[in-house]
């Protein structure tokens, strides 16, 4: 079985958000997957994706801390700015982080960790919606 569809995601504040529920109503087809794999990909180059804590949002608040020192915006050797201060960092961001990931599906679920969810990072200060292809195939 094979499943494909695009979803747009609500505009959101730069940061890093939990998007596993909107995943998850996105595909009530899971439910019927006893073994596959879930792929999803973000069609945007100034935001990323990927899988980390799910249950204390410090996590979240400090890898946008990190994040920002280790990238910082206004570096005197960014060529790529005239779309903000935040635009080329964003590039970068999302480079390092990533554009999808693969998540195992078992007994009609996301086989996750207890503590693991799904984040969509978010790089800009003011983007809009985002869009997800999210391609299941099982059996």
């Amino acid at each position: 079985m094979w499943t494909q569809r695009e979803i747009r995601l609500k505009a959101r504040p730069r940061g890093f958000h939990l998007i596993t529920s909107e995943i998850l109503d996105a595909l009530p087809e899971i439910h019927s997957v006893e073994t596959g794999l879930l792929h999803l990909f973000i069609k945007h180059t100034s935001a990323s994706l990927t899988v980390n804590e799910n249950a204390d949002p410090t996590v979240r608040e400090d890898f946008e801390q990190h994040m920002n020192q280790m990238v910082p915006e206004n570096a005197p050797y960014y060529r790529h700015t005239l779309e903000g201060p935040d635009d080329m960092p964003a590039h970068i961001k999302a480079s390092l982080m990533g554009v999808s990931v693969h998540l195992p599906v078992s007994g009609g679920r996301l086989n996750l960790g207890t503590w693991q969810g799904i984040y969509l990072c978010e790089h800009r200060d003011a983007a809009s919606g985002r869009w997800l292809v999210l391609t299941l195939s099982g059996e």
